[in-house]
Order: structure tokens, then C-alpha cells, then sequence
């Protein structure tokens, strides 16, 4: 596959739109990311506190990334040979490589390149759990699991578990990113065709198929 051929693949995929939309993400956290958002603190009572918007930005520019699974080819993707899987993976490896770097760099030049780094971790988590949530619930639900993990992190923040809060050499949130990641892509990979031929391939279905056709033809199933 060369670039024309990941070109042509891109604008059937929403690339435009997906990179236009997660530079306007990186942008606003640029410019005010800073601003806390104002919430009710649990326990301690009614007094508000901040959370920047640059810890909770990165979930949409996750959520956005998911979007280049839809479009008008999407189930003939999903259909797809192995050639055709290859080709979608690398694509959506490239757009998701293009917004991380995006989005260190805006970071890095508003705050620093601690900032930038985060902000690349929060996004990888975050789309991992958008990817979890796009096979579990739909495509139009990727950003379900996301939220409600952003939920918990706005009310309880700057734990030890708070990967937006972590400094960006925390290993445990880095080891949460590549867990979250893998996760996502393992269950997106994971088609019903594949997990149909898989199961083929094992000899499960054709068991199955097997003690059908006996039972058809009034044979011993087993």
C-alpha cells in the first residue's frame, strides 16, 4: 500500500474530519486548558473545586479517533480479507500517530513537553476505552465507557490512579495506557467474521455443522 492508496482509504474514513477535529481539541487546550472546571467536591461540603480542562480534553480527541471506524465502508471492512485488516490498521495506526503529534506539540509549546505528555497518555487510555466501548455498545455509544471513567476521575481527582494528574514518567499510568490500548484493539480486531472463522479454525462451528448435516441425514451426531 502506498500514500495514494492510504489517501484514498482516508477520505472514505473521515480522516479529514477526524484530524480537523482533534486539532480543534489540542487548540482549546492550548489556549484554555488552564480554566478549571467548577463541580460540587464530594465531602466536603459543597465547597467547589477545579479540575483544568486539559485533563479531561483528551477524551474527545479519543472519541473523534473512533470515528474513522465508521463510514461508508465500514462493514465491507469488517468483511474484509486479511489484506484489507492490514490496510485498516495501519491507517487508523497513522491518524491516531498524526493527532498524538498534534497534540504534544500544541501542548508542549502553550505549558511544556511534561503537559505534552500527558495529554498523549490520557489520549491513548481514553481511546482504548472508546474502542472497548464501540464493540460492547455500538458505534454511536464509543464514547459511553470513556465518560463514565472521566466521571469518576472529575469527582475524585489527582489520586494516585489519575492518569491526567500523574506525572508523565508515572509507570503505572503508562502501563494503564498500553493495558486500555491493547484492550481496545484486541476487541475491534476481534469481528464477528474473524471470531466465526476462528472458531472454524478450531473446529468448534465445524463440529457443530457436522452434528447438523448427521441429524439431517439421520446419522449418528456424534
Amino acid at each position: 500500500m502506498n500514500l495514494a492508496d492510504l489517501l484514498r482509504y482516508a477520505r472514505v474514513h473521515r480522516g479529514g474530519e477526524v484530524l480537523a477535529a482533534t486539532a480543534v481539541v489540542a487548540l482549546l487546550s492550548a489556549l484554555f486548558g488552564g480554566t478549571p472546571i467548577a463541580l460540587p467536591s464530594l465531602g466536603s461540603g459543597g465547597v467547589t473545586t477545579g479540575v483544568p480542562y486539559r485533563h479531561e480534553l483528551p477524551l474527545l480527541s479519543a472519541v473523534f479517533l473512533t470515528a474513522a471506524l465508521d463510514g461508508a465502508m465500514s462493514a465491507h471492512d469488517a468483511m474484509g480479507a486479511a489484506g484489507m485488516h492490514r490496510v485498516r490498521a495501519v491507517y487508523h495506526t497513522a491518524l491516531t500517530l498524526v493527532v498524538c503529534a498534534f497534540s504534544f506539540t500544541t501542548e508542549a509549546l502553550a505549558v511544556g513537553p511534561e503537559a505534552g505528555a500527558v495529554f498523549v497518555r490520557s489520549v491513548l487510555i481514553w481511546l482504548g476505552l472508546a474502542l472497548l466501548s464501540v464493540r460492547l455498545l455500538g458505534q454511536r455509544l464509543g464514547w459511553a465507557v470513556p465518560l463514565a471513567s472521566a466521571l469518576l476521575l472529575v469527582w475524585y481527582p489527582s489520586n494516585w490512579w489519575d492518569w491526567t494528574a500523574t506525572s508523565p514518567s508515572d509507570a503505572f499510568s503508562w502501563a494503564l495506557a498500553a493495558l486500555a490500548l491493547l484492550t481496545g484493539i484486541t476487541t475491534i480486531a476481534a469481528t464477528p467474521w474473524r471470531m466465526r472463522g476462528l472458531l472454524f479454525r478450531t473446529g468448534i462451528l465445524r463440529g457443530k455443522s457436522g452434528s447438523a448435516d448427521a441429524q439431517r441425514r439421520g446419522g449418528p451426531t456424534a
